[in-house]
């Protein structure tokens, strides 16, 4: 049974993200006030949505699963993915492989942004040297493969962990950006280009929110605003206050407008690395198997039977993903090439699995979140399982006015955390006195780090030590000089699975695991974004019996 997911999503244009009625005017449950009055005291309700995905993406509908239950066999002898039952959230997913014309528009951007900077430029590269083998000549590859435009729709490869994590950051900014552009909250693209001419916004060249690129943090705090930056659709702001406020923004007679806030539900979460609970449950595609809430048969590879080859009429024999069915045969013979491919595939190649998602198996290895450990199973939380929790708090410049300090690329410098609750005021106001003070514009003199190294320095101004949230244990304060030396896993070892064109057939199980350090790279692994689902998890409804919800009575004051 294939398995269609219809995302239902809701859209808000303009101002509608309030909900409002022209008959009778939302009431707070609990004090019978109106909504969005702005005469008593403009308290806001935003329409309850259920977002659609981001560009690209995939709703997956979580539920339970055997995290390691569909591997059959190993042959490695690692013992490496014992058999735990978790809990995996909803969320959305890539629908390919990020492809080298995807990580073209990467450079592109950063090359039309920061066009003085070689060093970001050079460090957003990936290695093409991956291709190089000392005795096979795979040297045209290492020109060709990236940047032709034959192989523009292919994964991306030479790919660090770290520089797919700068990806997702950028692609948040940008997406989230072209939302607001499109929508009106921010001057649109023509506008902001100054109507193509060289010289206008699109470059870097100050230090200022009108030309330092945008950023989804750094906006949601209001540091992204002003004249020349806002759009013609401004959302108007029902807080009485802001009529007075310096430097407030007015739209149509005069009313006061403001920026867009979370709560609007207007911007989007970030895209991100899934977690290889997360990567290994979407390719299952168990969804496919299920019929009230009964799994009736499990899987192997992403798709059903024990075979590689496709028992359908029309393709019958057909080889079902791209990988190495045996030592020295990659593609099959010539005259008829079975799988199509010598070294990878278009992303988009051979049949998608029951969630809707390519190359799950096979094509190259995907970059999963998680920091690899042989036992990670036995370990982790049953909900949402994850190993690799960093937690970070965005420095302020500011206090007084909560401002963040920003880097010199427009982003918001991070610090290790110190706790892993709510500071009381008094601990926080503290801990922000030690803090560097930066300018007046929330910019930090000394933030001059590259993307990727902002959260890696602490900041030594601020007393105690970083929060480390690997309460059991597992990071050895005690010797720590035989990690990366005798079992070469360390915390920058990041798992990667399912399978490549260059490995044979069991990698292509969603249980097999395996592990390189963060800053390496492999002409065998890429990797696709995820995001998080927010609101209710189920994703198609209709057809399914539902508890009815009574609504709430009205309150009228006597």
């Amino acid at each position: 049974m294939k398995f269609n997911f219809i995302h239902i999503a809701c859209v808000m244009l303009g101002v509608g993200a309030l909900v409002s009625s022209c008959s009778k005017p939302l009431k707070s449950q609990k004090t019978g006030m109106a909504y969005n009055d702005k005469n008593n005291g403009g308290y806001m309700r935003f329409r309850q949505v259920h977002p659609a995905p981001g560009p690209g993406l995939i709703p997956i509908e979580g539920g339970t699963f055997v995290l390691g239950g569909s591997a059959d066999q190993d042959v490695t002898y690692d013992y490496n993915n014992t058999r735990t039952r978790v809990t995996v959230a909803s969320f959305y997913m890539d629908e390919t492989e990020v492809s080298n014309q995807d990580w073209l528009d990467y450079l592109h951007w950063i090359s039309i942004t920061f066009p003085d900077d070689r060093e970001l430029y050079y460090n957003a590269t990936p290695d093409t040297l991956v291709w190089r083998r000392p005795l096979s000549y795979n040297d045209p590859y290492v020109d060709n493969y990236l940047r032709h435009p034959a192989f523009q729709d292919y994964p991306v490869v030479g790919v660090t962990w770290e520089q797919a994590q700068e990806y997702c950051i950028w692609r948040t900014d940008r997406m989230n950006e072209n939302i607001l552009r499109e929508r009106g909250q921010l001057a649109n693209w023509k506008d902001f280009s100054g109507n193509g001419k060289a010289g206008a916004n699109q470059t870097a060249a100050g230090a200022n929110a009108s030309t330092q690129p945008f950023n989804t943090d750094i906006y949601l705090n209001g540091q992204i605003k002003g004249q020349g930056i806002d759009g013609k659709k401004m959302l108007t702001d029902l807080n009485p206050n802001a009529k007075s406020a310096t430097g407030a923004t007015t739209g149509k007679a005069g009313r006061p407008t403001r920026t867009v806030r979370l709560e609007d539900g207007i911007l989007k979460s970030g895209y991100r690395l899934p977690t290889e609970a997360e990567w290994e449950y979407a390719a299952l595609g168990l969804a496919g198997n299920t019929e009230f809430e009964n799994i009736n048969a499990g899987k192997v590879y992403p798709w059903n039977g024990m075979g590689v080859r496709s028992p359908q009429r029309k393709t019958r024999g057909m080889i079902l993903a791209n990988f190495k069915r045996g030592k020295g045969d990659n593609m099959g013979v010539g005259g008829y090439l079975n799988d199509k491919a010598d070294i990878t595939a278009p992303v988009r190649a051979y049949q998608p699995n029951d969630f809707g998602l390519y190359n799950m198996a096979g094509n190259v290895n995907e970059w999963t979140q998680d920091t690899y450990r042989q036992m990670s199973f036995e370990d982790v939380e049953d909900f949402n399982p994850f190993r690799g929790n960093e937690y970070a708090n965005k420095r302020l410049a500011d206090p007084a006015k909560g401002l963040y300090a920003k880097d010199k690329y427009g982003r918001p410098i991070k610090d290790p955390a110190k706790s892993n609750r709510k500071l009381k005021w008094g601990e926080f106001t503290a801990q922000q006195q030690g803090s560097t003070t930066g300018s007046a514009n929330g910019n930090a003199p000394n933030a001059t780090a590259a993307p990727g190294t902002q959260t890696a320095a602490a900041n030594p101004s601020i007393a105690g030590k970083p929060y480390d949230p690997d309460f059991r244990g597992y990071v050895d304060s005690v010797n720590t000089s035989l990690y990366g030396t005798t079992t070469l896993v360390n915390n920058h070892s990041k798992v990667y699975k399912g399978g490549s064109w260059n490995d044979q057939a069991f990698w292509l199980n969603p249980a097999t695991r395996r592990f390189l350090s963060q800053d390496d790279a492999s002409a065998e692994i890429g990797f696709r974004c995820a995001m998080n689902m927010v609101g209710a998890p189920e994703i198609h409804p209709s057809g399914k019996p539902h508890f009815s919800v009574k609504k709430p009575k009205e309150f009228k004051a006597k």
